[in-house]
């Protein structure tokens, strides 16, 4: 497994009746490093779901090309896991079943069977294979499509806005849970989130997205040793420069006390 990750020039326009075409992404150019987890962050709108389906293979780019292990994504593959806000589980099915369906889709389950236990029991979820969706909490289903997107063993987990739907006392406890899983499968992650303490707490680097047609206007590092404090001074200090950055962001002139 790796999973590194390059956009280049990646522009995506989607027509209007009546209407010119919207410009989501414009000139985006992005190389994201094997087993790092990046959050892109912007203003609602913006693109970074855009760009995020970009990756999955889900839609084209108008120009530009994006890349995986240097060959070019051109379609969906089991290889780029995503995950939504919304769980999307299949209501007739166990979670056993929820969590197995990518792999019979691909007709591999009988030599990867012990895979869906494994996963089930990766993300929490060990007494509750035989579990139907509308008796899980939603931190629960959560956990189930995550399962079902990792069972697959990807190079690359899309997160779009996985958290967001939780509430914030779930929302930290699978934020812990990402960063578990991510340190032990090693896969590279690329979350959307609104969450600038979502972002830092989890991220290697935060992409900060302009208003649309969007563009790059920083890409941060976060150099804070983890477990991470909220209440760390660097974690502050980093919150608020995020902040004034999204506030400027696509204005040609920094503020002076930015720079």
């Amino acid at each position: 497994m790796v999973g590194a990750i390059k956009i280049e020039r990646v522009v995506k326009r989607f027509a209007q009746q009546d209407a010119e075409d919207v410009i989501a992404l414009s000139g985006i150019d992005l190389e994201i490093k094997a087993g790092e987890f990046v959050s892109l962050i912007g203003a609602s709108g913006c693109g970074k779901s855009t760009l995020l389906r970009l990756i999955a293979g889900l839609n084209r780019a108008d120009e530009g090309t994006l890349y995986i292990d240097a060959e070019e994504i051109v379609k969906p593959s089991y290889e780029r896991g995503l995950v939504f806000q919304n769980p999307m589980l299949f209501p007739w099915l166990n979670v056993y079943h929820n969590v197995a369906f990518g792999l019979k889709a691909r007709n591999v389950y009988k030599q990867n069977k012990a895979e869906v236990d494994k996963f089930i029991d990766l993300v929490g979820l060990a007494s509750f294979h035989k579990s139907y969706p509308h008796q899980l909490s939603g931190g629960m289903a959560q956990r189930v499509s995550l399962a079902r997107a990792l069972v697959n063993n990807p190079k690359v987990l899309l997160l779009d806005e996985p958290l967001g739907a939780l509430d914030a006392f779930t929302r930290m406890n699978m934020q812990d849970e990402l960063i578990r899983i991510w340190q032990e499968r090693k896969t590279t992650m690329i979350m959307v989130t609104h969450d600038v303490d979502e972002a830092i707490y989890l991220s290697d680097r935060i992409i900060v997205m302009t208003p649309r047609p969007a563009k790059i206007e920083s890409c941060i590092e976060v150099d804070i040793s983890r477990p991470r404090d909220r209440s760390n001074p660097e974690f502050l200090n980093l919150r608020t420069k995020i902040l004034r950055i999204l506030d400027f962001a696509g204005n040609e002139k920094e503020p002076d006390y930015y720079l």
